[in-house]
């Protein structure tokens, strides 16, 4: 595999590959995905004990500091404020976000094959809904754990396999006649939708950044219900049936009750124990909101040059 020819065996030395990082750099962001994969489902053919090799994660460092110094540099970080105040400025951050609604151009404008583009683009991080953000739970403690379990359990279906929120994007994609396997389309997709999934692997595979990783949830769940309200009712639009809705369905009504959770509970509750990580909370809401905005400037400039958004599929010679 392309992979493992690249690399060699385990433990040997890893190379150095110059790349010209930027949050939307396809190469970058693609390579850090893939080292970043190594510690969700991995790859087919792919030794697992790369998921340690020091040389690989030597080198994983180094795309790292590249994507924390664009994301630094694209998203200054937030004013400190008082831990009691970390709910407010959080709906504050949250509600005068700006850029384009990919939400409201699906809902009224877009076509079928439109609308499957946008499900492509998502399946990166649908398909392990909730998965980065688990990273958290053994680095919390207290109100702040029960929160996120909270959250999670609903992510997870409650411990019901079709409930499962992964699983309901899958009836989504299957109601499309997209291909619903993982990874399916990570060929297809540009480096900008690959930030939106690498952000969250970041934050949640360094402890450093467990605060960040908080603000990032936080500001999923307290943005998502009105969007996935348009989404649903696009897809109706569109002649989908119930089974194809559900996803969206599902998250108008379970993110109106994770944003309270999120931003009181969790976040809350977290920067009252640690208040010299608030500004990290307040710092991963806003890289979410800046990334999407960069991703929504994206797809719909395509949308409305008509071209697609999607990378072209390579024909083998």
């Amino acid at each position: 595999m392309l992979f493992e020819r690249l690399c060699g065996a385990p433990g040997a030395p890893f190379p150095v590959v110059g790349v010209a990082g930027g949050l939307d750099d396809d190469d970058l962001q693609l390579a850090l995905f893939a080292c970043y994969e190594l510690h969700y489902q991995g790859f087919d053919e792919v030794d697992d004990r790369w998921e340690w090799d020091p040389a690989l994660l030597r080198f994983r460092a180094g795309l790292e500091r590249w994507f924390e110094e664009a994301l630094r540099a694209a998203v200054p970080c937030p004013q400190p404020v008082p831990p009691r105040e970390v709910r407010e400025a959080l709906f504050t951050l949250t509600s005068s976000a700006e850029g384009p609604s990919v939400a409201a151009y699906l809902q009224r404008d877009a076509d079928l094959p439109t609308f499957r583009e946008f499900v492509v683009h998502r399946s990166i991080y649908h398909l392990k809904e909730a998965d980065p953000h688990t990273w958290a739970i053994p680095r919390l403690s207290g109100g702040p754990k029960a929160a996120l379990v909270e959250i999670q359990a609903d992510e997870y279906g409650g411990g019901r396999h079709e409930r499962m929120h992964a699983e309901l994007f899958r009836a989504t994609m299957r109601g499309l006649g997209l291909d619903d396997s993982y990874g399916a389309y990570l060929h297809r997709v540009p480096g900008i939708t690959l930030a939106l999934s690498n952000v969250m692997s970041l934050f949640g595979l360094h402890r450093r950044l467990r605060g960040a990783l908080l603000g990032h949830l936080a500001a999923i769940e307290m943005t998502s219900s009105l969007p996935s309200r348009r989404c649903a009712t696009g897809l109706r639009r569109l002649g989908a049936d119930e089974d194809t809705a559900r996803f969206y369905d599902e998250h108008v009504q379970a993110d109106a009750v994770h944003e309270q959770i999120a931003a009181h509970d969790m976040c809350g509750g977290f920067a009252a124990a640690h208040p010299e990580l608030t500004c990290d909370i307040l710092y991963g809401a806003a890289c979410v909101l800046e990334l999407e905005r960069r991703w929504a400037e994206h797809v719909l400039g395509c949308w409305r040059r008509g071209t697609g958004s999607l990378i072209e599929e390579r024909v083998p010679a």
